[in-house]
């Protein structure tokens, strides 16, 4: 997803600013920002950044605005939390139109839509996982690291053709006829991509995913 400002009205460039604002304050005010004092914790948050920006180069265009790639929101969720997560995928954003000459007045939205909402999303299923699912080490991978990241990139996708339809840039049924099934195809590429890594860290770098404690998912199971 890849909004240009020249695709929306002023009203809603000046309102996604200033709701990215308000969920900037919170990032700052809430945020467990003492753990990346820790070295090896901030490099470990560095180099997603720096993998993401790699992902994020890496799309598909269909149509003006409706650019597709990977998110990764679901494992930086993991990994470090909502915001925590929210603010690497901003520094991803940043470092992505940094390189491609990307339309600054557009990056609130961009950021809202493409991060804010695909890690509310991504920290709410792992939390209804967590309440409504025995804690296992399965259920973690599978259930909440895999069809999450499914679930997170549809999510994402049906909220950008919301906004797209509301702002008058694209019809409704369009965008159900010539975006959606690629959203539902670049799910699929989302799960086992996400399923992968996360795999492969809480087996072998259980300390770098803030929400996975061996104590829950593995202790006598």
């Amino acid at each position: 997803m890849n909004f240009a400002a020249e695709l929306f009205g002023a009203g809603w460039l000046w309102g996604a600013g200033v709701l990215a604002s308000l969920v900037l304050v919170w990032i700052v005010r809430t945020g467990p920002w003492a753990s990346l004092k820790q070295p090896a914790r901030f490099n470990v948050w560095l180099g997603a950044a720096v993998a993401l920006m790699l992902v994020w180069r890496m799309k598909a265009g269909v149509y003006p605005g409706l650019d597709l790639h990977l998110l990764g929101a679901m494992v930086a969720t993991l990994l470090f939390g909502p915001q925590l997560a929210m603010a690497l995928l901003a520094v991803v954003l940043a470092g992505v139109m940094l390189a491609t000459g990307g339309d600054w007045q557009s990056g609130p939205m961009n950021w809202l839509v493409m991060a804010v909402w695909p890690v509310i999303c991504a920290e709410t299923i792992r939390r209804l996982v967590a309440w409504r699912l025995p804690r296992h080490f399965f259920v973690y991978v599978f259930v909440v690291a895999f069809f999450g990241s499914a679930a997170t990139v549809l999510a994402q996708g049906l909220l950008a053709s919301v906004v797209l339809s509301a702002a008058g840039v694209y019809a409704l049924d369009f965008l159900a006829a010539n975006y959606l099934p690629y959203v539902l195809l670049l799910g699929f590429s989302e799960a086992w991509l996400s399923g992968a890594v996360v795999t492969v860290l809480v087996i072998y770098r259980p300390d770098w995913v803030v929400s996975f404690d061996d104590r829950q998912y593995l202790k006598n199971k």
